[in-house]
């Protein structure tokens, strides 16, 4: 079957740019990148990944990174597992 049906969807510009570099990095043209987002929803008969709404602790965890409360900073791994006690 031919390619003849068009998408068109407005996004932020900012979106887009980052996205289609990873589609590039990945080696991927956007079409390709929706067909195969289509193809798998086809095949799942839904989205092809888990959409929640994030839990209170996760949404506060959320607003904290976003505004660099809360974080940890570490030089190096062993650093991390000392910090997690593992």
């Amino acid at each position: 079957m031919g390619k003849t049906a068009t998408i068109h969807a407005r996004i932020e510009p900012e979106l887009k740019s980052e996205v289609e570099s990873i589609f590039s990095q990945l080696g991927l043209s956007v079409t390709e990148a929706l067909t195969l987002f289509y193809k798998q929803v086809r095949l799942r008969n839904g989205l092809p990944f888990a959409v929640e709404i994030p839990n209170a602790e996760t949404r506060q965890t959320f607003e904290d990174t976003d505004a660099g409360r809360n974080l940890v900073h570490v030089a190096d791994v062993d650093a991390l597992f000392k910090a997690l006690e593992l």
